[in-house]
């Protein structure tokens, strides 16, 4: 892929897509859960909905609760995940070479998620990726977040990259309506998390990806 064409910025959701942290968010999910003397429920009912982010997840774990319940949960959950944000999360695996790829080629890459800044940032710490990511958007980074393409925009805007010249990977349909409303090249990133009745073929992603390594194939983060 060095030799390859790469698009100048490549971006990418975090959950999902660059690391898996299912177990990780299933571990605070069942804290939660047991201190309210539930049972712990199993990670194969949490690990879809990850990607929908936190309500979401709670949405999982206490199906018989209304939102306004839920909601109520939602900061103590956030606060046991962030004492062990990255306990057991790793890098899905092929990304590492993904990245140096892309740097190798003379590119930059960088990070575009709804999950919160502050969970974000320790996420990407622990995966050494500080100092080599271009830039990094949590969903409350700004007043809109994906499928609203404001983050996208303003990690291209950072890094002085038009953002047709950009590609962005997700494995979400909300990363890849991102991407097309801010014209982008949109990558579906099939290896990441996702509802059982959920299509990817609807989402008309640009390409799409079963694996990591597939990014890289000759012309897949060209743009």
């Amino acid at each position: 892929m060095s030799r390859a064409p790469v698009a100048p910025l490549v971006l990418f959701d975090l959950d999902g897509t660059l690391v898996d942290s299912a177990v990780d968010l299933w571990s605070a999910m069942n804290v939660i859960l047991q201190g309210e003397g539930r049972a712990a429920m199993p990670l194969s009912a949490l690990r879809p909905v990850v990607s929908q982010g936190g309500r979401a997840m709670l949405a999982a774990a206490f199906p018989d609760l209304d939102a306004e319940a839920r909601e109520s949960r939602l900061q103590p959950f956030l606060d046991v995940y962030a004492a062990a944000v990255a306990t057991h999360s790793t890098p899905f695996d092929g990304i590492a070479e993904v990245l140096d790829a892309i740097e190798a080629a003379g590119a930059r890459w960088g990070i575009v998620s709804n999950k919160p800044h502050w969970l974000a940032v320790p996420v990407v710490e622990s995966m050494g990726w500080t100092t080599r990511s271009a830039a990094l958007y949590g969903g409350d980074s700004l007043p809109r977040k994906k499928p609203d393409p404001d983050q996208l925009l303003a990690a291209a805007a950072d890094n002085g990259v038009a953002p047709v010249h950009c590609v962005y990977v997700g494995d979400d349909e909300r990363d890849i309506a991102a991407a097309r409303r801010a014209g982008m090249k949109s990558v579906a990133a099939l290896w990441g998390y996702r509802l059982d009745g959920d299509d990817p073929a609807a989402w008309q992603a640009d390409l799409y990806c079963a694996a990591p390594r597939d990014l890289l194939a000759p012309g897949a983060l060209a743009r």
